[in-house]
């Protein structure tokens, strides 16, 4: 029989960070929208780890995974539970960006005060080591706090890690970045129930595939995760499909960055349609680019394998900014027929929008915003400020030069503007991107919206819901919308160190004066929309409602999207030569 009493513990905390508010607080929700990818991944690979005795057969090694946007992280009681341990114990920070790591500092220095080994990985981490040649001030001070830093990825590594910190040899840094792992038998992407059910409709998520062949600028997969693409197999993604709709998911979010370039996407949808056959109806959102539509059977196939949503990178409708962002890729002369394509197989479209090209300007922007309106039959749209994120080109290449970048990491969500633009200040190009939103979420184009889905295109009521949500998201909270959830959270402690604590009297009476202003203009917001869907599904020509957006392409060149620059028309000239050769082919 085992000797219970010369038993040791050893716990691991695995914490994905929030960021902090305007205001200072944390980002944190009832139920936050959007599962963790990186918890869930590191959480798998550390089972195997400690089901294996990699602590030795004396450690019982528990694990303890914890996404901040739905769970208050208390560094106190970390560090209270990891002493009674005997000081046994590791605290991991997972899946850090740039615009997380001001929070991870701020939980890490009582931790580290305390004694407890502290390892931070993450986008943040691994895009500094690999793209600048001097280490940065942030990480520097995470280094000087005696913090460890892990750069690449964990699977076959995570085990010297714990080893590691178990015998108090953590080493300052470990970096796998030029040693990428194959995907294909890795670890299953996981989390339990009761982590599971924090999010909202019991949703979770998988990479099937890393890295990226594109050469986007602003991008900092290429340089993370590499552009040598590798993927997991059918049978990979089945195990992870079965593994987490028997814990109760019945919603996965496919996180890699381009699933149409994933070489094993045929075989992966035709597994899932299997499994749909068999009864297992899950439903999927993937990401994927403008071209997709252009691959044989990728978008029918994608709606037969359970694809309900697809987030694109639309990024913007002026060909010089997306060849000055190295987006080559993006045609904008195809987007119609892509749009219309997803439509068809009933799915929602989520399309990112990046603010602040060189050539932008408050008038342009908006100016483009109603074009899209008018002629693209998207569903969401979400705007982005064009943003030199650590990991980048774009920032290697203005820290080389020393262009002024704001020093407050914090920021770099996508939602602050940080550097400096060609034709507006920064105050201008903030406001822009604010009246952005304002532009495209009104209530005018949530009804236009609402009524070409009941037209023949996705659910009209998950189209409604989620226009409110995206509304409320960056109008009510100013938060980027996929950082949303249910039922805002604010802990007047769990403030910026910097801003200091308010007082009580002041704190809680206004945030329930918010709190309450807040879901009152939801509610309000709900039941117009409401008034519009319910409009739409009674009319008995619903089906027959059309719009310019709608209406057969027609001429490539014939729409206002494609006269809007001289690059314009020549991509809509290219564009046209393209479908005159096909035609030609296809005759």
């Amino acid at each position: 029989m085992p000797d219970i009493a010369n038993r040791r513990r050893f716990l691991l905390f695995l914490i994905k960070p929030s960021h902090y508010d305007d205001d200072g607080y944390v980002i944190q929700w009832f139920r936050s929208a959007l599962p963790s990818n990186s918890l869930a991944c590191l959480y798998g690979i550390a089972r195997p780890a400690v089901e294996t005795g990699a602590l030795g057969p004396d450690v019982d090694v528990e694990i303890f995974p914890i996404d901040e946007t739905n769970t208050r992280v208390r560094p106190g009681r970390i560090a209270r539970a990891i002493a009674e341990a005997g000081g046994r114990g590791l605290v991991g920070f997972v899946g850090v960006q740039s615009n997380q790591f001001p929070r991870v500092m701020d939980l890490a220095r009582p931790l580290r005060a305390a004694g407890v080994p502290v390892c931070i990985g993450g986008f943040h981490v691994s895009g500094c080591l690999a793209m600048l040649p001097e280490t940065p001030p942030s990480l520097k001070e995470a280094l000087d706090l005696g913090i460890s830093l892990f750069a690449g990825e964990a699977e076959g590594r995570f085990a010297d890690v714990l080893r590691d910190a178990a015998c108090g040899t953590l080493k300052p840094v470990y970096n796998h970045l030029d040693a990428l792992p194959a995907l294909d038998g890795a670890t299953v992407p996981y989390l339990p129930r009761e982590k599971v059910e924090r999010s909202l409709g019991m949703i979770s998520s998988f990479d099937a595939g890393r890295g990226c062949p594109f050469l986007c600028s602003f991008c900092t997969i290429i340089n993370v995760q590499g552009r040598k693409s590798r993927y997991r197999t059918a049978d990979d993604v089945e195990r992870i499909v079965r593994a987490n709709h028997a814990n109760g998911v019945r919603y996965f979010f496919i996180t890699d960055d381009n699933l149409a370039r994933n070489r094993n996407w045929e075989a992966i949808f035709d597994r899932l349609i299997v499994l749909r056959r068999e009864g297992l109806n899950a439903r999927f959102v993937i990401q994927v680019d403008t071209m997709c539509h252009k691959i044989p059977r990728f978008v029918d196939k994608a709606a037969a394998a359970g694809v309900k949503r697809v987030f694109i990178g639309l990024e913007n409708i002026n060909p010089d900014s997306l060849t000055g962002a190295r987006k080559k890729q993006n045609h904008i002369a195809d987007y119609r027929e892509m749009l219309l394509a997803w439509r068809k197989a009933r799915c929602v479209t989520y399309c990112g929008y990046i603010v602040g090209f060189p050539n932008d300007t408050p008038e342009s922007i908006v100016r483009d915003v109603k074009v899209i309106q008018r002629e693209l039959p998207l569903d969401i749209l979400q705007f982005s400020c064009l943003t030199p994120l650590p990991g980048s080109e774009d920032h290697a290449r203005m820290t080389a030069s020393g262009a002024a970048i704001d020093p407050d990491l914090n920021k770099f969500d996508l939602e602050h503007v940080v550097c400096d633009h060609p034709r507006m200040s920064r105050a201008q190009w903030q406001e822009a991107y604010r009246l952005a939103w304002r532009t495209y979420y009104t209530d005018e184009h949530i009804r236009t919206v609402v009524r070409r889905a009941a037209a023949g295109g996705p659910r009209p009521d998950t189209v409604a819901f989620l226009m409110v949500a995206f509304w409320a998201a960056s109008t009510l909270y100013n938060i980027y919308p996929l950082e949303a959830g249910l039922l805002r959270r604010k802990y007047r402690r769990d403030r910026r160190p910097d801003l200091g604590l308010e007082h009580p009297l002041v704190f809680y009476p206004r945030e329930a004066v918010r709190f309450a202003a807040n879901h009152a203009r939801i509610a309000i917001k709900f039941a117009r929309v409401w008034w519009f869907l319910r409009g739409a599904l009674a009319d008995p020509n619903a089906k027959t409602y059309t719009d310019e957006a709608l209406c057969p392409s027609g001429p490539v060149d014939g729409r206002e999207l494609h006269r809007l620059s001289e690059s314009a028309r020549a991509a809509a000239a290219m564009g046209k030569r393209r479908s005159r050769s096909g035609a030609q082919a296809a005759g």
